[in-house]
């Protein structure tokens, strides 16, 4: 692997120990981080990053789903340090407005294709997808009392779902282990089952059969607490942290079908799947379904600066603006200059060269053909894409199906040997995931794929010398 230099200052050591000493870390065990030290990232070059001991490490899930555009792009941080010398901040309260969050607004609404009677004219910004999932269930519930129908409060989400770890967005996510803390999910938030073919599909059942099956799981719950209750169902068009989960064909236009016919409005949280990572700008496009609000973040900066937000339907938007007088939610850095900024250069790059149409007609079908080829791996049970995502599951007999225990921690195994040779791959649960950068090429392709097989048979190795085979 090639070896850049460590950090000047600091040993490797030394960054571990303050690190331990003064850091807590997001979804961290900090007792276990204290035995082992962070692995200290230090720099990055298009697909690549460098750790402080030297290695140069493929990033095959780029940052945590949002360096699309790859880094070490120039023009983003230009345009940074550009609008830090012309306006650093100012606050979008107080009927105030900046040029970089209004050129954005409009960029974005000309980015949103209309479907059907949905358009998208306006944008309500944050920091980041958590703070945009609670911007939703105020404006949610806010929009039904407008229209006299206050009883309407609960947001249906699904099982094994992530819409962010705050308050509100931890409770419309459907992680068993963060309801576990915090007394989650706050009142009004229920969830229904995932669509997910592989583990919940009945014996001699369709893929298709399946989907509308599934997706009738909401009309159950809608009927059970009563339509007039239900005001939103909240979903991710493909299911990121719970393990790529991919809906069948059917799933989507079913889910329309229900939500048009009981009323509710409909939350498209798109904060992995956007601007490229499934060929199109936004993936509502891809599965044909009309959501009245979509969730952003990550990838409308490719990560180089926090900024997330809501694109805001046409029938909400105008109950919302005409009806709602001031509506008493926002935040310091709604609309911030230098994110947004940066966000415009970055579509404008993502334009340029075209990454959202070389996903759709040639790094997707391509990636789809070698997850083809490693699904003959003796440790490949399904090996699926979805534009430019990936997931495997490790399986213990190819065969039958037969699952690993869960307290073997397989995924982790892989996940191990993936980082020790060069690569980062994504462990949730037993499923291996990867959201690459968008500018891969054939052969950036070919090389992440020879250092998973690689760890697939590093993993292979492991457990038959452990006698878990």
């Amino acid at each position: 692997m090639t070896s850049q230099p460590a950090t000047a200052a600091l040993s490797t050591q030394d960054i571990q120990a303050l690190d331990s000493a003064h850091f807590m870390h997001p979804f961290t065990d900090h007792g276990d981080l204290a035995s082992r030290g962070a692995r200290v990232i230090v720099k990055s070059e298009g697909i690549y990053i460098w750790d402080s001991e030297g290695h140069k490490i493929l990033d095959a899930m780029s940052g945590l789903w949002c360096v699309n555009a790859g880094y070490g792009r120039q023009a983003l941080a230009q345009a940074a340090f550009d609008q830090m010398m012309t306006l650093p901040f100012y606050n979008s309260f107080f009927q105030t407005t900046n040029v970089p969050a209004v050129k954005l607004a409009t960029k974005l609404a000309s980015l949103a294709p209309r479907v059907g009677d949905r358009s998208f004219e306006h944008v309500f910004y944050s920091s980041s997808g958590s703070e945009s999932n609670d911007s939703n269930v105020r404006m949610v519930r806010r929009y039904w009392d407008l229209l006299g129908q206050p009883q309407r409060k609960v947001i249906i989400s699904r099982k094994n779902a992530y819409h962010g770890s705050t308050m509100a967005g931890a409770s419309l996510g459907g992680m068993s282990g963060m309801h576990a803390q915090g007394d989650l999910p706050i009142p009004n938030i229920t969830h229904i089952e995932q669509p997910y073919f592989f583990e919940n599909g009945l014996p001699g059942e369709t893929a298709d059969e399946f989907g509308l099956r599934a997706a009738r799981w909401l009309e159950d719950k809608i009927l059970a607490l009563g339509p007039e209750r239900v005001a939103a169902f909240i979903a991710e068009p493909i299911q990121g942290a719970g393990g790529v989960i991919i809906p069948p064909a059917t799933y989507w236009p079913e889910i329309q079908r229900i939500v048009d016919k009981y009323g509710i409005l409909l939350i498209s949280d798109e904060v992995i799947c956007a601007f490229g990572r499934l060929g199109y700008w936004f993936a509502y496009e891809k599965f044909g379904y009309k959501p009245d609000l979509v969730t952003f973040a990550k990838a409308v900066t490719s990560g180089y600066i926090p900024l997330g937000g809501v694109l805001v339907g046409n029938r909400v938007a105008k109950v919302l603006i005409e009806q709602g007088g001031e509506f008493n939610h926002g935040y310091t850095y709604s609309g911030h200059p230098v994110a947004c900024a940066v966000a415009l250069a970055n579509l404008d790059l993502m334009e340029r060269e075209q990454l959202p149409e070389r996903v759709k007609t040639d790094l997707a079908p391509y990636l789809a053909q070698c997850f083809e080829a490693i699904a003959s791996h003796p440790l490949v049970g399904l090996a699926e894409t979805c534009g430019f995502t990936a997931g495997l599951v490790l399986v213990k007999n190819k065969a039958t199906g037969e699952r690993f225990a869960e307290h073997l921690g397989v995924g982790m195994i892989c996940r191990r040997h993936c980082f020790d040779n060069g690569l980062i791959m994504r462990a949730v649960g037993d499923r291996m995931i990867i959201a690459p950068p968008l500018i891969m090429t054939h052969a950036d392709i070919d090389e992440m794929m020879r250092l998973v097989r690689q760890a697939l048979d590093f993993t292979l190795q492991e457990l038959t010398e452990k006698g878990l085979l």
